[in-house]
């Protein structure tokens, strides 16, 4: 998700309307790893984490797991949550081009289009190279991005999140100005409302950022620019049997790349 840092920055804001069950996210990820690479999967970095709901889920389940966001906030909210729960993650706040783990992982995930506010191609490059850097040899990267049906140069579906905890209801509109994506660049200038609801309160929350509207052949070539992953394999939902193609059971671009050696 681009990179919309005033809503970021409110974390508990972001977790009350986004919050949901990754348990079968968690699953394809697990199954993904054991189909692709084989064994166990022990250790994962979640990146562009946000609230961390799939390192902990995986940290829930045994895996050694990390999250990395650029917003300290997020990564502090993450922490307070996983702390509550009794979960042991590793939290690092750092940009997504350049990190170094102490340790490097069997596999990285970037779910829910984290990739989308890297807009240009050598800032994906970049990305790419330094996820590598960072996998045990053979190591995979699982990526998560918007179908087409969703989103493309044509057309900007209207996102709505919302939820409420505690009294507070949040909801958060995506893409108020119905963004367009410029044909050369795949970029868009995106606006987002956030409305925050307590008691008698009302809050607003207006922010505006760019996102790059992203498709399996850019991914395709611009790991194969890296010299450090490949692409081998794309699935349209999170089911190992699922194809990526335009059917209804396909809801999701997802991609698994595989460090070179």
């Amino acid at each position: 998700m681009a990179e919309f840092h005033k809503l970021y920055q409110q974390a508990r804001y972001y977790d009350i309307a986004l919050a949901r069950d990754v348990s079968r996210e968690v699953d394809f990820i697990i199954d993904a790893f054991a189909y692709y690479h084989g064994g166990r999967l022990n250790s994962v970095l979640e990146i562009a984490c946000g609230p961390g709901y799939h390192a902990r889920e995986l940290a829930r389940r045994g895996v050694q797991a990390k999250g990395l966001d650029l917003e300290s906030e997020m990564i502090q909210y993450a922490s307070e949550r996983a702390n509550a729960e009794g979960l042991k993650v590793d939290w690092i706040v750092s940009d997504m081009r350049r990190f170094r783990l102490d340790e490097p992982v069997e596999m990285a995930i970037c779910m829910f289009d984290g990739l989308d506010a890297l807009t240009d191609d050598e800032a994906l490059i970049e990305h790419f190279c330094v996820v590598s850097e960072n996998l045990l040899p053979a190591g995979l990267y699982l990526i998560d991005l918007t179908h087409p049906r969703e989103a493309d140069y044509a057309y900007y579906s209207a996102f709505k999140y919302e939820g409420e905890r505690d009294g507070m209801r949040v909801e958060i509109i995506w893409g108020t100005n119905q963004p367009q994506f410029d044909l050369v660049t795949g970029v868009a200038r995106c606006k987002i409302k956030v409305n925050i609801y307590e008691g008698d309160k009302h809050q607003v929350i207006r922010e505006e950022a760019s996102e790059r509207l992203l498709f399996p052949k850019e991914i395709n070539l611009l790991a194969r620019l890296s010299s450090k992953l490949q692409v081998i394999g794309w699935h349209g939902d999170y089911d190992l049997k699922q194809p990526l193609d335009y059917s209804e059971a396909s809801r999701r671009i997802i991609g698994v790349l595989k460090k070179i050696d």
